[in-house]
């Protein structure tokens, strides 16, 4: 049973005993999907000879995939490939350019290691913005700065429409350059003299944090981190010592 890209056999499901090139054609035409750990035998198409997962046919010697995991049943194109028994399935590599965080529990690149918020089992969510699965998706995972995971597409999808997280709604990428060009709007466009001396309570989405800061219609900037990622947390007021 190939379960990636087409190879040289077929494997019989296990769970209905027909015979697919593929895990996601048996998935997309069956009511039910595919336990690739559970396929035992696999018929090749140039001989029709079924016989017990492997590599090579053994009776013609076509190779049915360039790689080959006895554990998942994956037959496909060399791609640097490699299982990993942390995540339990096969992994386009090379290895050594990824390691498995154990709290993620997930394979990451090299240049996180130590670089990124960890959240338990994040990978085990559906991605936010599509809602479908991320551990076993063939699509990239993206991780954000908060830690939560979108598929790649999905997050450069995401960055079409805005720049905060789904879930959290923190900044999904470094925004320090946008908030200084807003620094300059709001110096160069001065509020009317009705709304001067208000100011609001607001809690930052970046940092968490509380402060009160002078009302503007372009955007509200956190006293703490100084993003204007920011969200209105109380009424506006006028302050006492400026009526």
């Amino acid at each position: 049973m190939a379960l990636e890209a087409q190879s040289e056999d077929s494997g019989a499901a296990p769970c209905c005993d027909k015979l697919y090139t593929c895990r996601l054609c048996h998935d997309n035409k069956e009511d039910h999907q595919l336990d690739r750990f559970k396929v035992k035998e696999v018929q090749c198409i140039n001989c029709e000879k079924i016989q017990n997962a492997q590599q090579t046919c053994e009776e013609c010697s076509t190779l049915f995939g360039e790689y080959y995991c006895n554990i998942c049943h994956l037959f496909d194109k060399d791609k640097k490939q490699y299982h990993c028994e942390n995540c339990g399935i096969c992994r386009i590599g090379p290895k050594e350019d990824f390691f498995h965080c154990l709290k993620c529990n997930l394979c990451l690149a090299m240049n996180l290691q130590g670089k990124h918020k960890c959240i338990e089992n994040v990978s085990r969510q559906n991605c936010p913005i599509c809602l479908e699965d991320i551990h076993t998706s063939r699509v990239v995972a993206h991780v954000l700065p908060c830690g939560h995971l979108l598929h790649r597409t999905c997050y450069e999808e995401m960055l079409k429409e805005g720049y905060r997280c789904p879930l959290c709604m923190h900044s999904a990428l470094d925004m320090s350059r946008y908030w200084r060009q807003l620094d300059d709007e709001v110096a160069q466009t001065p509020m009317p003299s009705e709304y001067q001396n208000m100011t609001v309570d607001i809690l930052c989405n970046d940092c968490n944090g509380r402060s009160t800061v002078q009302f503007h219609i372009l955007g509200m900037k956190c006293n703490i981190c100084e993003s204007y990622n920011t969200a209105q947390a109380g009424g506006c007021r006028i302050s006492l010592d400026q009526q």
